[in-house]
């Protein structure tokens, strides 16, 4: 008996009529659907009047399910990974099952559809020919900023998911380490009935987050622009650099070694 297949099927992020035809045709032949919640799959897979079993998939059973599902795969059975929504594996779990199946010599096939990062950086009207995504910054704003500082000098746009409980407070934490001045995008609720699409700089994008509780409802891509040419890159990691070091070392040393690792001016970063 030949073996199976693994399908990476990508489901709507909120508009059911994005669910395209091959992934309804996916879903209805495999033999079970590895999901991330099987309470909200099973909604979808209702929606559409589709009945197949549901093996629960998370980042607490991942490596045994892997194993499963290679057996599985092994004796035949062809299966489906879908995530709550979007393309599973982005801010998901699912890559060890993917691994695992590869280092097996099983195919894995990926039914393409709705990813919230793409659909948010297609419509930001920033840079998109080199983008980071950085997925969800951590939940402490110590540890926030300090993620941010790594990336305040990077000149791709970078992309971002955030929760409605921390919205505004990363909103303020990017402040912080970027300038009010970067120019950034909230997209909130793609796809669905109360999808907005804001732009501005961070300033303006924290401020209408403030005053508008219905701006911290929902799920939020946030698309920040990059730091700009290769001299603005290097002045701000040369800053960020100077400002960590001159914790430890006497700033003219610390002013010295920032310089020699970012390649800015040593005189624009001294006293900074």
């Amino acid at each position: 008996m030949p073996a199976g297949t693994l399908f990476i099927v990508a489901t709507p992020i909120g508009n059911l009529s994005d669910l395209s035809p091959r992934a309804l045709e996916t879903l209805r032949s495999v033999a079970g659907i590895c999901a991330e919640d099987t309470r909200h799959t099973r909604q979808l897979l209702s929606h559409f009047g589709i009945e197949r079993p549901l093996i629960a998939l998370h980042e607490h059973n991942e490596e045994a399910i892997s194993e499963r599902v290679v057996e599985r795969m092994v004796g035949g059975d062809s299966l489906a990974l879908v995530s709550d929504a979007g393309t599973p594996l982005v801010s998901d779990p699912g890559f060890r099952v993917v691994r695992a199946a590869r280092a097996a010599g099983l195919r894995v096939s990926p039914v393409p559809g709705a990813c919230a990062a793409i659909a948010a950086l297609s419509v930001a009207g920033l840079p998109s020919d080199r983008f980071v995504f950085e997925g969800f910054l951590p939940a402490k704003s110590s540890a926030r900023r300090e993620r941010l500082g790594k990336l305040a000098s990077e000149t791709r746009t970078l992309v971002f998911y955030e929760s409605s409980h921390r919205i505004a407070e990363s909103l303020a934490d990017m402040r912080v380490v970027f300038g009010d001045a970067r120019n950034a995008v909230m997209a909130r609720e793609l796809t669905k009935l109360f999808e907005t699409v804001l732009d501005g700089s961070l300033e303006s994008l924290h401020a209408q987050v403030l005053a508008d509780d219905n701006q911290r409802k929902g799920e939020f891509v946030v698309m920040v622009q990059g730091a700009g040419d290769d001299e603005e890159a290097q002045l701000i990691e040369g800053r960020r650099l100077y400002a960590r070091l001159s914790e430890h070392l006497p700033p003219s040393t610390a002013a010295k070694l920032a310089a020699e690792l970012s390649g800015a001016p040593r005189k624009s970063l001294y006293g900074s």
